[in-house]
């Protein structure tokens, strides 16, 4: 997998206007609002709420007429977008729409969300910076603590116990297919030696010592940043979850009801293609993106993490 992005580059949170309100802005805000085409009154469905930075340029195109319905899986995130959402600007005090918000995957969609009852879909795939930059949930190599990586930390496999219980093929199948990492039998080789693992940074340092780039090419991004991703989509069955709501969207949408989906890796963005793809031979959907968007030269000066955010688009027959 070239998908060429470094560990702080994955998190959604990026930049493009200025969502500060969060102390973050939102990835491919711009095109993702305009690709929404947000109707007042109409009822919106964030299905990656974050903390909040789409969902809040949507509520304030809503009216007081309108529905806002964010999920997360993520009970912190959805507690500091919940506190957020509840001060709307000052001129929006009584013009702001009814907001609920769902302590849940987004793979639960089509069980909580009644059919036709929707105008527009967002997901804005990947770890959220809240995520990234606490240490304690162990998503990231670059400071030390706990090999979880649940973005749900109440429920689920931890990656410590991935990497300390699978078996040495278990793990290389896990790390090439998540991963697409073409050292990961060698890199499974090395994790069962170390055994047991048990920090992030121990982890990393193990990955390092198995992989070491050898071509300029491979320099760009840490050695572990594949295998890192590989055992954050294990543990929160991360495609499993896309593939359910990709198959929940035309069911939950309106006609003319827009879908809008960000992804930040190659799998993921192969899935959303191929999915839109289907619907538009399937006359569920017709496609508004021939090609992928993609950050400006703009957004990535401002936010490196926007540099491999994909955005593809649909509206519902």
């Amino acid at each position: 997998m070239d998908n060429g992005f470094s560990e702080t580059d994955h998190a959604p949170g990026g930049a493009h206007g200025n969502n500060t309100e969060f102390g973050h802005v939102a990835v491919l805000l711009q095109p993702a609002i305009e690709f929404l085409a947000v109707r007042r009154g109409g009822t919106y469905l964030d299905a990656t709420l974050g903390l909040g930075g789409h969902s809040w340029e949507v509520a304030k195109r809503l009216g007081a007429q309108g529905r806002l319905i964010g999920f997360d899986k993520d009970a912190a995130a959805l507690d500091l977008a919940r506190e957020r959402l509840k001060h709307p600007p000052v001129e929006l005090a009584v013009d702001w729409p009814q907001v609920e918000l769902i302590h849940a995957s987004f793979a639960d969609v089509a069980r909580r969300v009644g059919p036709a009852t929707v105008d527009g879909l967002l997901a804005d795939l990947g770890v959220s910076s809240l995520q990234l930059e606490d240490a304690a949930r162990g998503f990231s190599f670059q400071a030390e603590g706990p090999l979880d990586m649940r973005m749900d930390p109440q429920s689920g496999l931890t990656a410590e116990q991935a990497v300390n219980r699978f078996d040495e093929r278990e793990l290389a199948d896990a790390i090439y297919e998540f991963g697409e990492e073409r050292r990961s039998r060698r890199i499974a080789r090395a994790i069962v030696r170390a055994r047991p693992i048990q920090t992030t940074t121990q982890l990393a340092e193990v990955i390092s010592a198995a992989a070491r780039p050898m071509n300029p090419s491979d320099r760009r991004i840490h050695p572990a940043t594949r295998t890192f991703q590989a055992l954050r989509i294990l543990v929160n069955r991360e495609l499993d979850d896309l593939r359910a709501l990709l198959s929940a969207a035309p069911g939950v949408l309106k006609p003319d009801g827009r879908l809008v989906m960000i992804s930040f890796h190659s799998l993921e963005d192969r899935m959303v293609k191929d999915a839109l793809r289907e619907g538009v031979h399937g006359g569920w959907y017709r496609l508004l993106t021939k090609k992928p968007v993609i950050a400006g030269e703009k957004e990535i000066n401002c936010n490196p993490r926007s540099r491999s955010a994909k955005l593809r688009a649909a509206e519902r027959i």
